[in-house]
């Protein structure tokens, strides 16, 4: 990063990177040194200083340690999560980063990974009617950036089973609709996505079903996340995760096949480009 970069405009995660790297240059510190004292490779500091990557809490913290710094960073690195994202969401962008498996149930609006600016920016400011259109900018920033994790050297395998009511409610209008299908199209082209529809005529078990997502991973037990009367919450105890797995099962077997799904969504596009 350029000296110029600093009297740029810049994102959260840039200016939060460019205090990383203006801190680290006054500590006489190389890359490589700083990963190895936060647990981080040198190529993990490049990332978080160039604004490429979101730090951790653990990066962050480490990063107070080897600086000096007092708990600036952790506390800075804080706000940039929190400020985007509702404090309870944040322990999941820590694990949804991790898994190598993802597999959620939309009922009524598509799932955040998927989701086009437009979508994000409707859902957004149907949520916080109230909010300015920075707040809203920074909430819609934030959640697209979650989709990088798809473009990876090695993204987790996504498998989403939307209920019609996800792709018939009109989230900012046919036209954002339209977009966001063939956004879902798109996705279901490439490697690490596969999506089934669970049409209202097979849908008495979605029914009974909120949507969640599970999380899988190589090293550690799955965990789901789901609303609660609190806005949304990480469930971890077997019991609770195992009933989720199977719920999820029932509505994948209920559900059109993939080829099926996909020809299902390109018909209600067509409906919102007529």
């Amino acid at each position: 990063m350029g000296s110029e970069s600093f009297n740029s405009p810049l994102t959260p995660l840039q200016k939060f990177g460019a205090d990383v790297r203006r801190v680290r240059l006054g500590r006489k510190l190389r890359q490589r040194q700083l990963g190895n004292a936060t647990g981080y490779s040198e190529s993990y500091v490049s990332q978080v200083e160039s604004g490429k990557l979101l730090a951790s809490t653990k990066f962050a913290v480490g990063c107070d340690q080897v600086f000096g710094t007092n708990g600036l960073f952790a506390e800075l690195q804080s706000q940039m999560v929190e400020g985007d994202h509702p404090p309870q969401f944040v322990p999941y962008l820590e694990l949804e980063r991790k898994a190598t498996r993802i597999m959620a149930f939309s009922a009524s609006t598509v799932m955040g990974l998927l989701q086009t600016e437009a979508y994000a920016e409707a859902v957004f400011r149907a949520g916080n009617p109230r909010a300015s259109d920075e707040v809203i900018g920074g909430k819609v920033a934030a959640r697209l950036r979650r989709a990088r994790l798809l473009g990876g050297q090695r993204p987790p395998t996504v498998w989403c089973v939307l209920f019609e009511a996800s792709l018939r409610a009109q989230v900012g209008g046919k036209k954002v609709m339209a977009e966001q299908l063939s956004a879902l199209l798109s996705w279901a082209d490439g490697p690490s996505v596969d999506l089934q529809v669970l049409p209202f005529s097979l849908g008495a078990v979605a029914v009974h079903s909120d949507p969640f997502t599970l999380l899988t991973f190589r090293d550690s037990q799955p965990v789901m996340y789901a609303n609660d009367p609190g806005g949304g919450r990480l469930f971890r105890e077997p019991e609770t995760v195992g009933a989720a797995v199977d719920n999820y099962d029932r509505l994948r077997a209920n559900a059109l096949g993939p080829d099926d799904s996909l020809d299902f969504i390109r018909a209600v596009r067509e409906e919102y480009e007529a």
